[in-house]
């Protein structure tokens, strides 16, 4: 019964998905039909259209459902490691630490002339995710409340957030002060090239992921019960970081800070699922996290058209009721 319901839960998520990743390739300021967007697919070129579909609306699609993903499998191996489903690379300012290093690493870059490029990028925002990873970690040391802790997140968050508006507010150059929309998360102007360096990043940091999920499930049970199944604490611990701090970093250097995807994406997975077991929960994650990012960029982009909303605005009016739910559900004593 159990896997009857798993299978389910997949081809539901797999359907959403395939829905969503066709009705995003079809609507915009100019309306495509998906009978046109097919034969674009096929190869029929020459026309607007198919400059709309295949280099503006398909990459766009593809990485929102890639980056969507990343994002709430990055979520759910930080609620793994802190035993908390509120916790999440948004809420603990892990986004935002990375947001802040890559704008001054571009900042510099745009100041010299030269074009950051996607691997700078990732790099500077997992250099910036570690960093606050490593302040939360050094708070979780002397904060033994698991509440405390989300908070002190969402102030380094807060901290990393207002330099990196300061940095963009005031810099010179035309091009940095573009900087602000992507502050605020995007998933516009994605390249085929973006898509492709993304997808290899995510695959492989997903991969390695699904490699842990035997570990992940005895460390859920407890660290005694993982030490007895030969779990390396210390060394699962570093992994765990490590892959949740990348997949983020992903995330931020491609599309900006994205809330609330990597807490709600993941709850809501657990509840259909009917189960928190790692080894079924990370690929109903990434399909999950690939639809609600899919349905939020669509709103964003449709909802007051031509004016684009950001991204991180839509997927907060979805997100934000979960965490609520989530702290309301734990006052009262639910696990």
């Amino acid at each position: 019964m159990a896997r009857r319901r798993v299978a389910v839960c997949y081809a539901v998520l797999a359907a959403v998905l395939g829905s969503l990743l066709a009705a995003g390739v079809c609507v915009g300021s100019t309306p495509t039909g998906i009978g046109r967007v097919l034969r674009i697919l096929w190869g029929d070129a020459g026309d607007e259209a198919y400059t709309i579909v295949w280099q503006i609306r398909l990459p766009r699609v593809l990485a929102a459902a890639v980056l969507g993903g990343a994002l709430a499998v990055s979520g759910f191996l930080l609620q793994t490691f802190f035993a908390n489903p509120i916790a999440g690379p948004f809420v603990l300012g892990i986004s935002s630490g990375a947001k802040l290093t890559v704008a001054l690493v571009m900042i510099a870059f745009l100041r010299r002339g030269v074009v950051m490029t996607s691997a700078a990028k990732v790099f500077a925002a997992f250099v910036g995710a570690l960093v606050a990873m490593g302040f939360i970690l050094l708070l979780s040391r002397r904060v033994r409340s698991m509440s405390l802790l989300i908070v002190g997140g969402v102030m380094i968050g807060y901290i990393c957030s207002a330099v990196t508006d300061f940095a963009v507010t005031f810099a010179d150059d035309a091009n940095i002060v573009n900087l602000h929309h992507w502050s605020q998360g995007s998933f516009s102007g994605m390249s085929w090239g973006n898509v492709r360096e993304m997808a290899v990043l995510t695959g492989v940091l997903f991969a390695l992921a699904f490699l842990l999920s035997k570990p992940m499930g005895a460390y859920q049970l407890g660290e005694s019960y993982a030490r007895s199944m030969g779990v390396d604490i210390r060394r699962f611990r570093v992994e765990l970081i490590l892959l949740s701090s990348l997949l983020s970093a992903c995330v931020t250097a491609f599309a900006g800070p994205i809330s609330f995807v990597g807490i709600a994406v993941p709850h809501i997975v657990k509840s259909m699922l009917g189960t928190a077991k790692p080894i079924a929960v990370l690929p109903a994650c990434f399909l999950g996290g690939g639809a609600f990012c899919l349905l939020c960029d669509i709103l964003a982009r449709t909802l007051f058209a031509p004016t684009e909303l950001s991204i991180s605005s839509v997927t907060a009016v979805f997100g934000a009721p979960v965490v609520i739910a989530l702290m309301a559900s734990r006052k009262k004593g639910v696990r």
